[in-house]
């Protein structure tokens, strides 16, 4: 593992203050290989971007895994900011400009998601939209306690990203 570089007093793309730090770090995670983790922190106005970068060049993949049980929560996944995570019936996280790339583990997935739609059902202004945000509250924590089974996929068009499990399935991404 190599050290971390840090770049301070950079011109921040929001502010447009000197007050951005950029910080990279080479790094290797286990069946995925030599990675390259990047962000950059605005100390002014807290703007944050981050993006995880695999050395080698990949082929545009999809990882497939079926949340099974609570032990499937400790499962790593290395997400780029290229991917979409899709949890059918659930969210959808598609990439945009505030996309951001993490290595971080299924339950840190549900937990982004959770918040999202805490959100929502808290600042839903439509008691339907506060019913079917309560409900899918409760359909993630099923899932969370191993009470809910729950396909999870990542599409990468950059072949950045991996759920590393022997019980994920990859195959190929056709790229439009």
């Amino acid at each position: 593992m190599s050290e971390l570089q840090q770049t301070p007093g950079e011109m921040c793309p929001l502010c447009h203050k000197k007050t951005l730090t950029l910080m990279e770090k080479e790094t290797e995670i286990p069946y995925f290989g030599k990675t390259f983790l990047f962000s950059m922190t605005c100390n002014n106005c807290k703007y944050h971007k981050s993006d995880v970068e695999a050395a080698e060049r990949k082929d545009p993949s999809k990882y497939t895994f079926e949340i099974s049980n609570e032990e499937d929560m400790k499962i790593r996944i290395v997400k780029s900011s290229e991917a979409t995570v899709k949890i059918p019936h659930i969210t959808t996280i598609t990439p945009g400009p505030a996309s951001q790339g993490f290595v971080t583990n299924i339950e840190g997935i549900l937990n982004r998601v959770k918040y999202q739609i805490e959100t929502a059902r808290d600042t839903a202004e439509d008691n339907d939209d506060k019913k079917k945000a309560k409900n899918l509250l409760k359909k993630l924590m099923k899932i969370m306690w191993g009470q809910k089974k729950q396909k999870i996929i990542i599409e990468d068009p950059s072949g950045n990203s991996a759920i590393i499990s022997d019980k994920a399935e990859k195959s190929a991404l056709k790229v439009k």
